[in-house]
């Protein structure tokens, strides 16, 4: 690690946008990762993932990007049954408390990877597989010399599309003003991606606030969301921004 705590590239061959934080696990998370997680949790594995039979049916599927503590992730779950939307988020506490949440709310839809969101995209979900991708208030990097470590980048947007069914939808949120007008620029120079408004998109009703949200707006930060869609037309697989995520 480097001295901010942060994982850099190395074995993972790309720079770590998280810090791996020893939060505090509660008694309710720990009890509930360690009985849920056999039911619901995907171990990583760098091969592409079988969805109909991980979800035990075939349906649209939305991939969640840094899911926090899961409020949102289980609400949107709740009210779309139709649809299978699968977590991904490294950090123990958040992810006892989204298994808490499924269990409470009966929650059939959800599934769980606990790993590098890069890496799962990567190595586990298949080329044209996604309806949808969901990446809500990510970590901002505020320092300008950590402007590098954020998600959003050029070559993991490329990597998105291409898991990206056409008219499949990429749905970000932020407060961070620099990182949303950053987000913009990204999404707005990849070729097999629209959008869907003329800049930033109203906040859609169908994404409940986060806390992350509450904070951010309680400190006086505006809230920006963007909504863009995969075009139609082809990708070549050489070119989905792997080899550039070192």
């Amino acid at each position: 690690m480097d001295d901010e705590g942060v994982y850099t590239a190395g074995r993972a061959g790309h720079i770590r946008s998280f810090v791996r934080r020893q939060g505090r696990l509660s008694n309710a998370q720990e009890r509930y990762h360690e009985q849920m997680m056999g039911t619901i949790g995907v171990p990583y594995v760098a091969r592409m993932l079988d969805l109909d039979a991980v979800f035990g049916r075939r349906a649209p599927r939305i991939l969640e990007i840094g899911f926090g503590m899961g409020e949102t992730s289980a609400e949107i779950a709740a009210r779309h049954p139709e649809n299978d939307y699968l977590g991904v988020e490294v950090h123990t506490p958040g992810v006892g408390s989204l298994c808490k949440l499924v269990a409470e709310n009966g929650l059939g839809n959800v599934r769980i990877v606990q790993h590098d969101a890069v890496e799962v995209v990567r190595d586990m979900i298949a080329p044209g597989s996604l309806a949808g991708v969901h990446l809500f208030f990510p970590d901002p990097w505020p320092k300008k010399r950590h402007h590098k470590r954020r998600l959003l980048q050029a070559p993991f947007v490329a990597l998105l599309v291409s898991r990206l069914q056409p008219g499949g939808y990429v749905h970000c949120a932020t407060d961070w003003e620099d990182y949303a007008q950053q987000m913009l620029a990204v999404l707005a120079a990849e070729p097999l991606l629209e959008n869907t408004a003329a800049d930033f998109a109203a906040r859609p009703s169908g994404r409940p606030q986060t806390r992350f949200e509450a904070r951010g707006l309680g400190l006086g930060h505006g809230v920006r969301d963007l909504v863009f869609r995969r075009r139609a037309g082809s990708f070549e697989p050489e070119d989905d921004g792997q080899d550039q995520l070192a």
